[in-house]
């Protein structure tokens, strides 16, 4: 098993980000801007989907891959550090999603 992180891949990604962008995908990426930043990312989210639905499972972790990795380049380029994600996490996974979901008022 791999120590590899989500801290990893953002600190990686900053980095990168800063570089020249005839030098790097990830600079490359971030100077074209949010929307195709964002764009990347549904791709990439459709094409993991896809791969699941199909039970294609090397491609569904090739495509797992490409989202995480393009999500924290949107994360990056937005300004939202990844431990205010995880912290998010960690805030929702306090209690299961249906004791939440019976603790709201009702609608």
């Amino acid at each position: 098993m791999t120590a590899f992180t989500l801290d990893d891949l953002a600190r990686i990604v900053a980095e990168r980000a800063a570089a020249d962008p005839a030098q790097s995908y990830t600079a490359k990426l971030v100077a074209k801007g949010l929307p195709r930043i964002a764009k990347k990312l549904g791709e990439e989210g459709v094409e993991a989907a896809i791969a699941g639905a199909l039970g294609q499972r090397d491609d569904l972790r090739a495509e797992a891959a490409d989202v995480l990795y393009h999500l924290v380049v949107l994360l990056h380029a937005s300004g939202v550090p990844i431990a205010e994600v995880m912290a998010e996490l960690e805030r929702r996974t306090a209690q299961s999603g249906l004791a939440e979901k019976a603790a709201r008022p009702p609608e």
